[in-house]
Parts: structure tokens; C-alpha cells; sequence
């Protein structure tokens, strides 16, 4: 969301509302990657130029029976996809492509009886297009540890805004100690934002992309009413707020039932 209001502030005010038309100019907006530019740049502009998603990298990849595993290999797919590309009408074949994979050269089962470009497809006359693309191992996630600290008072909790910079950027969250991607948080209550009778209340496991998190739970019953630098949400009102799935773990696992859907009473 961030990068999208900037994007357009980008275009809106240094750009005077024109909105770049080619790949190497559009990557150069905020948010907009090699994928992204390419798609706009060929559908919206008809630029000659490959588009890969990971739908196109899966259908090339058995055309070719490409033996490099991705991500390593996705230059050689883009190569093939550049060299298919029919300058005429690239948007088309770019939505064809990627509509091929979606629904017919899918990861599992690909549907090859129904695929246009069966009988020249070297993993399809194999019959192991299953067996592509191939994958690199994947590197196990570092294990990282934490604690949060979860503050009620009069069936409200305590929230605060996470920095704008970082995991979470922007989104509320109950208080935390100081874990990274990188590094482990403090773990107990000597980090606790208040002194008082805090209960251990369980731990949560959340996976992000690049490592997992274990967090211990505690919980303060009857917490001081505190106000800076944040603000009370009741129970009731937790759903509208921007809270992040590993916060609602937490205050479940405090609180549990928080975020459970009510089923209607029958009348």
C-alpha cells in the first residue's frame, strides 16, 4: 500500500499524470519489479518483451524440459519467451501464456491431452512434465524467539503502531520485545512495558517468508491504564484494527475466543 501512494505521487507529480509506457522506465517506479514492468509494458503498451510469471516459467520450463533448477534458471526461461514472442500482438500472447499455465499446465495433473503445445513439448512426448520445473532445495529458516505482552483493562487491550520502517511496518500490534529476521528478542517479563503480576499465557510459532518466529505469551490481567504511545481497542472492536496474523495468534492465545466467528443463534 505504501509503495502504491508512491507510485502515484511518482507519476501524479514529478511525471505530470503520464504514466510510463515501457518496461526499463516503469521499473523505475516504486514497487514495480521485473515482472510487474514487463506485464504492463506489453498488455497495456504492446512492448515487445518477455513476460514471466511463475504460470509462464512452469509452461516454458516443460517446453524446453529445461534442466536448471528455478529460481537459478529463470534467465534461460526468459531467453525462450523472448525468442517465442510474437512482436505483433505481445500483450495477448503474455495473458495466453500465463492463462496456459493457470488452468492447463498446472503444477500437479497438467491437463497435456488439452494442451495446444503438447506435441512439441519435451517433458509432455517424456510424459514427466510433472517432474518441471525443477526446484532448488530449499534452505531451512533461521529460528528466531521473542516475547509479547498482552495488557487488558476493562475488556479492552493495549495496542501500539509498529515502525513505519521494517517487519510489520505500520501495522498495530501489542507490545513486543526486539526481534528480527537477524537477531532473537528478550524472552520473560524483564522487558515487560509495565511491572505487575504477569501470567504466562503460552507461546505462538508463526512462519514469515525468510524465518520462523516462536513467541512467549504474557499476559496482564488488570494492566495500569497506560496511554502513550498508544491506545486501548476493546475486545469487541479487535477486528477493525491492522493487526498482522501473528498479533491475532497472540492475543488468542491470551484471550482465547477473541477471533473466533460467533455462529448465529437460531431462532
Amino acid at each position: 500500500a505504501r509503495n502504491l501512494r508512491k507510485c502515484a505521487e511518482e507519476v501524479g507529480l514529478a511525471m505530470g499524470g503520464r504514466f510510463p509506457e515501457t518496461a526499463e522506465e516503469l521499473r523505475k517506479l516504486p514497487g514495480i519489479g521485473a515482472y510487474t514492468s514487463a506485464a504492463i509494458a506489453a498488455i497495456a503498451f504492446d512492448e515487445p518483451i518477455a513476460v514471466v510469471d511463475g504460470n509462464v516459467e512452469r509452461v516454458v520450463s516443460r517446453l524446453w524440459r529445461i534442466e536448471q533448477a528455478m529460481p537459478g534458471g529463470k534467465e534461460t526461461v526468459r531467453g525462450h519467451v523472448q525468442a517465442m514472442l510474437p512482436h505483433a500482438r505481445p500483450g495477448d500472447f503474455a495473458q495466453a501464456m500465463m492463462d496456459l499455465g493457470a488452468t492447463i499446465c498446472s503444477p500437479r495433473r497438467p491437463a497435456c491431452a488439452l494442451c495446444p503445445l503438447s506435441r512439441s513439448c519435451a517433458a509432455a512426448i517424456a510424459a514427466v512434465a510433472q517432474d518441471y520445473p525443477r526446484k532448488e532445495a530449499k534452505a531451512q529458516k533461521p529460528q528466531r524467539r521473542g516475547a509479547a505482552y498482552v495488557l487488558v483493562s476493562n475488556g479492552a487491550v493495549y495496542l501500539e503502531k509498529r515502525p513505519d520502517k521494517g517487519l510489520l511496518g505500520g501495522m498495530a500490534g501489542v507490545p513486543t520485545t526486539g526481534w528480527t529476521v537477524r537477531a532473537d528478542g528478550a524472552t520473560g517479563t524483564a522487558a515487560a512495558p509495565v511491572k505487575g503480576n504477569w501470567r504466562r499465557a503460552g507461546a505462538v510459532r508463526h512462519v514469515f517468508t525468510h524465518f520462523e518466529l516462536e513467541l512467549e505469551v504474557w499476559l496482564l490481567a488488570d494492566a495500569p491504564k497506560t496511554r502513550a504511545p498508544g491506545w486501548w481497542a476493546r475486545l469487541a472492536d479487535l477486528q477493525g484494527e491492522a493487526l498482522p496474523t501473528v498479533m491475532k495468534k497472540v492475543i488468542e492465545s491470551a484471550i482465547p475466543g477473541t477471533f473466533k466467528s460467533k455462529k448465529p443463534e437460531r431462532k
